[in-house]
């Protein structure tokens, strides 16, 4: 590609969940650092990078069916170059590269700095990642545009897990856990705050066991937590993805003492029967997770409680699974994802084969968010005529002309939004809102003031190739 009038047109589809979207975040800083031009069409780029998920059996469909839909583009001409990155490269790249012939070239999970390489040609698809498990671990000094809009920004606490679950190979492509320096993620928040970042989230596999590999023992989040609560001024800090069994009750008290550490729990159980937890290797059960919320709760008032389920795992009958529902009703979540158990052989528990029928599976999944709906819904109603402070996010994707934005206990992508009538809203800006209606997830509020506008405008929205 060399003689090229203009700068090369890139193009990224960044798949699966935020700590992904961090590493896509680097690629595209390292290629506007070598001078590349971002887009946010395909049709328009020369190069596209697809950042692959591999979680799960459906993430692994969307990668492929991704990567077959920007290989179409070449052959019509309109793609010049096709880049395939992350959790897939990380372990099928030999695969990917026989059955893709239209791959150009892969950037596996230890080699973010090369996909300038990649895109501009000096990377062939010979070059193929170790298919070991990751050993990287990025600091503060890599460059990094944000994908977000720049009203939040996640801040990648650590890297890899070291939890033996049944249902999930992470730990064999991202490799164990390792926490990144404290210094070192104080020095990339403050960045982040320089830049007009109104939120932070802290995010890993396993975020509540930041820093026991430093030394600090189950201290370490709370630790890291404080330093940035009296290091930096952002107005709200949420932490993502706890695990039940590395989690400090610290930070419950640490969250009712500070307002600017939003009340906030995100904890994915994936089942709250002994039985499956134990097949899972999770370990807990439906009692000890309700006695920790319930605590939870008590401790810090208003507090929102986000999870996951996974149904149809090798176990559950339907005893176990009305167990689940059971839980689900008296505990009363904020937020609930579920997911329909994905076999894949190279997890721990595959051993367990795959006995329950998929259209079983996709029932109770059915049910189980049927069931949320309906608990959500109610509890969203008694918003209804209540003030608020939200956070503006900015235009609705569906409906341009309408911004939304988020309550403190409303987390971004996963969790619902409020749709904003009436009145001054811009990105980055805390409104106060009366909540005129709701929905399912939803919330509808007129808004009556502005508590506290954004000092500096928002980064424009770094180009990623929408799905």
């Amino acid at each position: 590609m060399a003689g090229r009038s203009r700068p090369l047109k890139v193009g990224v589809v960044s798949l699966g969940c935020a700590k992904n979207l961090v590493d896509s975040e680097v690629m595209l800083g390292f290629l506007v650092q070598q001078g590349a031009q971002l887009t946010p069409n395909a049709e328009e780029a020369d190069v596209v990078i697809v950042n692959t998920c591999g979680f799960v059996e459906d993430a692994k469909r969307e990668s492929i069916e991704t990567i077959l839909e920007m290989a179409q583009l070449k052959e019509t001409g309109q793609l010049k170059r096709l880049v395939v990155a992350g959790c897939m490269v990380q372990r099928y790249a030999q695969e990917l590269a026989a059955e893709i012939p239209e791959i150009d070239a892969f950037v596996g999970l230890d080699e973010l700095e090369r996909a300038p390489e990649a895109v501009f040609g000096k990377l062939s698809r010979e070059h193929l990642p170790d298919q070991v498990a990751s050993m990287r671990l990025y600091d503060h000094r890599v460059p990094r545009l944000l994908a977000t809009g720049g009203v939040y920004a996640y801040l990648k606490v650590a890297e890899g897990c070291n939890n033996p679950c049944a249902f999930c190979h992470i730990p064999r492509m991202r490799g164990a856990f390792r926490s990144r320096p404290v210094d070192s993620l104080v020095a990339e928040a403050q960045a982040l705050e320089r830049s007009g970042v109104r939120e932070l989230i802290l995010i890993a596999q396993d975020t509540t066991r930041y820093g026991e590999d430093l030394g600090l023992g189950r201290l370490g989040l709370r630790q890291l937590l404080k330093r940035l609560l009296s290091e930096t001024d952002f107005p709200w800090i949420r932490v993502l993805y706890a695990y039940p069994a590395t989690l400090d009750e610290g930070i419950f008290q640490l969250m009712a003492e500070n307002p600017r550490l939003v009340p906030y729990l995100d904890i994915p159980l994936q089942h709250a029967s002994r039985k499956v937890l134990k097949l899972m290797k999770r370990g807990g059960d439906g009692e000890s997770y309700r006695n920790l919320i319930a605590h939870a709760r008590q401790v810090v008032p208003g507090l929102a409680v986000r999870t996951t389920f996974i149904v149809g795992f090798p176990g559950e009958g339907e005893e176990e699974f009305a167990e689940l529902c059971r839980f689900v009703e008296e505990v009363g979540f904020d937020h609930l994802g579920v997911f329909a158990y994905s076999f894949q052989e190279e997890n721990p528990g595959a051993h367990l084969g795959d006995p329950i029928p998929q259209e079983v599976k996709e029932a109770r999944r059915d049910k189980l968010l049927s069931l949320q709906r309906r608990l959500s819904r109610r509890r969203l109603r008694a918003f209804v005529g209540r003030e608020a402070t939200v956070l503006v996010d900015g235009p609705s994707p569906e409906h341009p002309w309408v911004m939304q934005g988020r309550l403190a206990t409303q987390a971004p992508e996963v969790d619902g939004v409020v749709v904003l009538s009436g009145g001054p809203a811009a990105p980055g800006d805390f409104v106060r809102v009366r909540i005129t209606s709701s929905a399912d997830y939803d919330l509808v509020g007129e808004v009556l003031e502005v508590v506290e506008g954004r000092a500096q405008k928002p980064s424009p929205r770094l180009p990623v190739v929408a799905r």
